[in-house]
């Protein structure tokens, strides 16, 4: 991943400096178990332990003459060690035990840098959620006004939405924390069962049931499309910010820092570039996640065609989203929010946005449904669009409404807290906080009408 968009402890993760290091780990602690067995001399694996090491160099120079990327290592580090003790190193192994089970390790460690970001801003998610939870706003369906909401409301969904999709990672991350040393094509043929048991157990890995070669690919793209999940809903939370920053609409706003610059050519600019780049990055997860997919399809007991993918895909991914969720708990911890402009959105056209609760008064004072929704609908759009279009006053100037509803009624049709009485017991229901016990009525306004 172009540095741009990497950051340095998710980079380190895939770095053939820490690859390497995995390699050598595992070829030890696989020693280390031949050793437990008796089958290899102690003071031959204290000798290995001291002695054996890499450099990055000198497998890059024996790669390009041996054309093979575990060899090379292999011979590099036998140079470290005397040629007595070399003989174990990677006694009765196949090339993917060790990969594999070093790719299970870094995707642990991947995993791990993940989870902690996503909870770093699942609490910012959280803190917006519980400082605006009677923040009104409007609700949006089709990107039209619907009814009101509150912004904390907003928060609250992703809040939900975004433990989902850790909980998800959690799983997968588990779920590849698996090891393999089961030999050339997983029949334990050159190798005692327990060694892959002792090995796995050295390394906090769980042994895999089965493989072939390698350890199935499903599980690696369980993690990669648990990964595009994530991405898709950072995204989904970072296209609320765009459609919320529009000029025409500004309920909130990226933060902007003194000095910074939002075009070469307009200095009135201030555009939401963090969460456009959020959406730009988030279709590049999806796109390696549909990779990872195709990497399921081996050829008999292994191939490599999905060893490339896997280079450029894994890596990319990992680095991605980590660098997402944090610039995303960024743009959540400087996020200027305009109550003032969601209640002048929430009262345009003389409150259309309310045309619900005039229709059930009038369904309750016994007009059929048909007839009643006709007749609120012809004033909601004659007030729709209208420079002086008042939804409200020209219910309060009709004869045909005065003869079912009085006009303390119809006031009583257009208070937004109506809509939020049961706020409580959305909030208890995601965050367990006790609120509905006790009830919201005096807070948020009057029950229910029927």
């Amino acid at each position: 991943m172009i540095e741009r968009y990497a950051r340095e402890e998710m980079l380190e993760v895939w770095s053939e400096q820490s690859m390497y290091q995995h390699w050598l780990n595992i070829e030890i602690a696989v020693c280390e178990a031949y050793r437990h067995l008796g089958k290899i001399p102690r003071a031959s694996v204290a000798r290995i332990k001291e002695r054996a090491t890499f450099k990055i160099d000198r497998i890059r120079e024996l790669e390009k003459q041996i054309h093979h990327d575990m060899l090379a290592f292999l011979t590099c580090v036998s140079e470290s060690v005397d040629s007595e003790d070399s003989r174990f190193i990677h006694l009765g192994l196949t090339s993917s035990d060790v990969k594999d089970t070093a790719l299970s390790l870094m995707i642990k460690e991947a995993g791990g840098i993940l989870v902690r970001g996503l909870d770093e801003l699942l609490q910012s998610l959280k803190e917006l959620a519980l400082e605006h939870k009677g923040t009104v706003c409007i609700g949006r369906s089709h990107g039209v006004h619907a009814e009101p909401t509150t912004f904390g409301l907003k928060m609250l969904v992703f809040y939900d939405d975004l433990k989902r999709a850790k909980k998800n990672i959690i799983a997968a991350v588990e779920d590849n924390c698996v090891g393999m040393f089961s030999g050339a094509v997983g029949t334990f043929a050159n190798l005692d069962p327990q060694i892959e048991k002792i090995t796995c157990e050295h390394l906090g890995l769980k042994p895999a049931l089965i493989t072939t070669q390698v350890i199935s690919r499903d599980r690696h793209a369980c993690f990669m499309n648990a990964l595009a999940v994530a991405a898709s809903v950072m995204e989904r939370l970072a296209l609320e910010v765009r459609h919320l920053q529009r000029t025409e609409v500004l309920e909130v706003e990226e933060p902007f820092y003194r000095r910074q610059k939002g075009s070469s050519a307009m200095p009135h600019k201030r555009n939401p570039w963090r969460s456009e780049n959020i959406s730009g990055l988030a279709r590049m997860v999806r796109a390696y996640a549909g990779a990872s997919l195709e990497n399921i399809m081996l050829w008999h007991e292994r191939d490599i065609s999905h060893s490339s993918t896997e280079r450029i895909a894994l890596p990319d991914c990992t680095i991605l989203v980590d660098f997402m969720v944090n610039r995303l708990t960024q743009i959540l911890r400087g996020l200027k929010v305009y109550p003032e402009n969601m209640q002048a959105n929430l009262n345009k056209f003389g409150g259309v946005i309310f045309s619900q609760q005039v229709l059930m008064r009038l369904i309750h004072k016994g007009l059929k449904r048909e007839s009643a929704y006709e007749m609120v609908q012809d004033f909601a759009h004659d007030a729709w669009n209208k420079a002086d279009g008042n939804f409200k006053q020209m219910l309060m100037d009709s004869a045909d409404i005065g003869d079912y509803l009085t006009k303390e009624e119809i006031e009583a049709c257009f208070d937004p807290q109506y809509h939020l009485k049961n706020i409580d017991y959305i909030y208890d229901q995601v965050l367990g906080l006790g609120l509905s016990s006790s009830s919201s009525t005096s807070i948020l306004g009057s029950g229910p009408l029927l």
